[in-house]
């Protein structure tokens, strides 16, 4: 661990950042700079698109010199900045300064249209664009790709354990069995449906100078449709749909829609991580040992299931802040306060802790194999979950009270197979009927799993 990693404040930065550094490209300050960069690169070109003053003359090799500013994007060009920035006292002003300054080097018509850069915008227009663009990647990037991956897990494990009878335990207590595949498959349909909206989300930007209105680029070239250009510039350049009408500042409630999507991911992988918790201290899946692993301190026999308690705690921390993301962003003091700026700078935390807990899952899930023989033992020893499946082929047959002969029988005393076929030969049915009922066994008594 590098000496910054090991006198990091955050875990995210120090303990898990060997973990997390894919997503370092997106939510650093580093990774914020650039996308500042890429909105004032991508602005400044299309405003030469458009033809305004000098900026006609620009030619495409120019531009595209522009547009290295972000694409071969250094830690150096990102402590240049900061240098600046200690003179301003302004991040989005350093980064226009940053931007003039390298356009002097650049070429000369860059550096006689460089008053362009950040022309009639407030620093919002470039934060409320360079954050979505930042959220949008990181998740495509790494965080989405990480979730399909648990996803798959799952869904290989459900292929493998196809048609395993598993008693159930409603309110913890024995009660239909069901199929372990179907079980595992229910969280896969869970995620896959919070996935497919979250996939399909269009993330929203800010863009329309000090208030919303455009009103500087309006008094300046009154004849251009600032806001139609608005529209285009945020969807075409940088992958966006323009939120309006707006104040100064974005109103957050498509990041908030975002926010709220994760968090019920996060909710559903809680919900697995506390079950598949229980089913390995049920003993029904073993955790293969890894050699140089150690379980407990002062207990060697423990394989602890360390990667689903992990998860779990890192669910909780980032469902705590993407609630808090998603409740205080929307909320701002009339045109604009300043609450938003430090906030959104945790987005990459609540990120990181998210991903950091579906990497946690990957292990956990691959450490799986199922203990059939426990699974099965389970089952032979309930045999009173079949009083259901008894008590509906009686009143098939018009059979009196079946429900309170079965809870007679079975409700709070052990049974097992001998009892209950005591128990149905003792019924005033037919012999037809009798067999019918002996048929059913805890094994085999699981319905059909839906596979639509």
């Amino acid at each position: 661990m590098t000496t910054e990693a090991l006198t990091a404040i955050s875990p995210i930065d120090g303990r898990y950042r060997d973990k997390l550094k894919a997503l370092a490209a997106y939510f650093s300050e580093a990774g914020f700079i650039r996308y500042k960069i890429r909105v004032e690169v991508e602005y400044f070109v299309a405003l030469a698109g458009l033809g305004m003053g000098n900026l006609g003359r620009i030619s495409i090799e120019n531009l595209d010199k522009a547009r290295e500013l972000y694409e071969d994007f250094q830690l150096k060009d990102a402590a240049r900045i900061k240098d600046i920035e200690k003179v301003t006292n302004h991040d989005v002003k350093a980064v226009e300064y940053f931007i003039k300054e390298r356009f002097d080097v650049l070429s000369e018509d860059l550096s006689s249209a460089k008053e362009y850069i950040h022309f009639g915008l407030t620093s919002q227009d470039i934060n409320n664009t360079a954050i979505p663009m930042m959220l949008r990647d990181g998740l495509k990037e790494v965080y989405i790709p990480g979730l399909k991956t648990a996803i798959q897990q799952l869904e290989d494990h459900a292929i493998n354990w196809e048609n395993i009878p598993m008693l159930a335990r409603t309110h913890g207590q024995p009660a239909s069995p069901t199929i372990l595949s179907k079980e595992i498959r229910v969280f896969i349909s869970r995620l896959r449906h919070q996935l497919t909206i979250l996939e399909a989300t269009e993330f929203p930007g800010k863009f329309g100078g000090a208030t919303g209105n455009f009103n500087a680029h309006f008094v300046t070239f009154p004849d251009i449709d600032w806001h139609g250009f608005g529209r285009e510039f945020l969807k075409d350049n940088l992958g966006l749909r323009r939120s309006t009408p707006t104040t100064q500042i974005e109103h957050y409630d498509g990041l908030a829609a975002v926010f709220d999507n994760i968090k019920r991911i996060n909710t559903i992988l809680t919900d697995l991580c506390i079950d598949f918790w229980l089913y390995i201290s049920q003993d029904y899946f073993k955790q293969k040992v890894i050699a140089n692993e150690i379980g407990s301190s002062a207990m060697p026999h423990k394989v602890n299931p360390i990667d689903f308690e992990n998860a779990e705690g890192n669910l909780g921390i980032a469902n705590s802040l993407l609630e808090f993301l998603s409740r205080k962003l929307p909320v701002s003091r009339l045109q604009r306060d300043l609450t938003d700026s430090t906030i959104l700078r945790n987005i990459g935390v609540a990120v990181a802790h998210s991903f950091l807990a579906v990497l946690s899952l990957q292990k956990g899930i691959s450490k799986l194999h199922v203990n059939t023989s426990k699974i099965s033992a389970d089952l032979n020893n309930n045999w009173a979950v079949v009083a259901e499946a008894l008590q509906n082929i009686l009143r098939r047959e018009g059979h009196p009270n079946p429900y309170e002969k079965l809870k007679e029988l079975t409700r709070g005393h052990r049974v097992n197979r001998e009892l209950m076929h005591e128990f149905i030969e003792s019924l005033d049915v037919p012999d037809q009927i009798k067999s019918e009922m002996k048929a059913v066994r805890p094994d085999n008594y699981v319905g059909r799993e839906d596979l639509d």
